[in-house]
């Protein structure tokens, strides 16, 4: 490595450490939740189990970019292997905090989809009615895994009848 500091070539690790914020988010809140008389593998069951994979996910970044981190500027872009992508970042992490706010309202479906959809822009797809009907299909399908399969009851808002 080169005279520079630790930190040179790692601002990556923003990403890895809001993954590790929000598993551990999902633990705790899991943990937390008043389950009731609910069997295995109950309602906490699958946000805890997400919320260690996320864990896992996290630290497997960290190391890969502690070891590799990005080449100092003025590099050829060919050698680039790694780069932060704070766009694809700020639709993803808008489009989660319009999928918090707006759940209550839109209900689990609606909500879902438009987090799906901000996650597809945000990475680059530039096909606004592909990506509304995946979107949709996607929300609808976890909507039935975890409504109806599962018995968790998720919002259902405005297609509902109200909220």
């Amino acid at each position: 490595m080169g005279s520079g500091t630790f930190w040179e070539g790692r601002s990556g690790l923003i990403m890895p450490v809001l993954i590790a914020a929000f598993s551990l988010f999902l633990i705790f809140g899991s943990l937390a939740m008043d389950a009731g008389d609910a069997e295995f593998p109950g309602p906490g069951f699958f946000p805890t189990l997400i919320g260690v994979v996320g864990l896992v996910l996290a630290v497997i970044i960290t190391i890969g970019i502690i070891r590799t981190p990005d080449p100092p500027a003025g590099r050829d872009a060919q050698t680039t292997r790694f780069h932060s992508d704070f766009t694809a970042l700020g639709w993803t992490v808008l489009g989660f905090l319009a999928f918090s706010v707006l759940l209550p309202w839109l209900g689990w479906i609606l909500a879902a989809a438009l987090l799906f959809w901000c996650v597809a822009h945000g990475f680059g797809s530039r096909r606004a009615v592909f990506d509304i009907l995946v979107s949709l299909f996607m929300g609808s399908v976890a909507y039935l895994a975890f409504d109806v399969a599962l018995g968790l009851n998720l919002p259902s808002g405005i297609l509902g009848g109200g909220f």
